[in-house]
């Protein structure tokens, strides 16, 4: 009983957290890709014949459909991506049905069948098939663009959020 009367309480907390949320503005739609690149995203420079290169991809990699759809949506409203620009490449785990994951990440993603490359299957090395079977049902979705310019961008992006945001934070309180 006592679980039930938490389960009832942390979805009532959960229902009224989620209430506070307003659509995402082009503004905040900046912010919260910036910080998922922050977060998720590849960041460091390319390193080819121990020098460093300036060129780079964006390349943002996650499990969780909901997430990439957001990043999809900030790399095609806040940095003009064209969606023929964006390439994904599925992590498959070999008893995972290639077809049925592409099915799935096209849905999440809401990227077309051209934008998908070849899937990487992978073996962790950590597991070695040791985890339970379907934690990663779909793998995972890595997304690219190669523009070395909007890379360079993101950077700036991440590099505002923190001079701004990570010292002296003012929060709204709802209201």
């Amino acid at each position: 009983m006592q679980t039930h009367l938490a389960q009832k309480r942390a979805r009532e907390v959960q229902a009224r957290a989620k209430k506070i949320i307003k659509p995402l503005s082009q503004e905040r739609l900046l912010l919260v890709g910036a910080a998922l690149y922050w977060a998720e995203g590849y960041k460091r420079l390319a390193v080819r014949d121990g020098k460093e290169r300036t060129w780079h991809p964006i390349s943002f990699v996650n499990a969780d459909p909901e997430m990439i759809s957001v990043f999809v949506t900030f790399l095609k409203k806040v940095l003009h991506v064209d969606v023929n620009d964006i390439r994904a490449i599925m992590r498959l785990y070999p008893h995972i049905n290639e077809k049925e994951a592409q099915r799935f990440w096209m849905s999440a993603s809401g990227l077309p069948k051209g934008c998908f490359r070849k899937s990487t299957f992978l073996v962790s090395r950590a597991s070695q098939n040791k985890k339970p079977f379907n934690r990663l049902p779909y793998g995972t979705l890595q997304i690219n663009v190669y523009n070395t310019e909007k890379f360079h961008h993101l950077m700036g992006l991440i590099e505002g959020v923190k001079k701004k945001y990570s010292h002296d934070i003012v929060v709204d309180t709802p209201g």
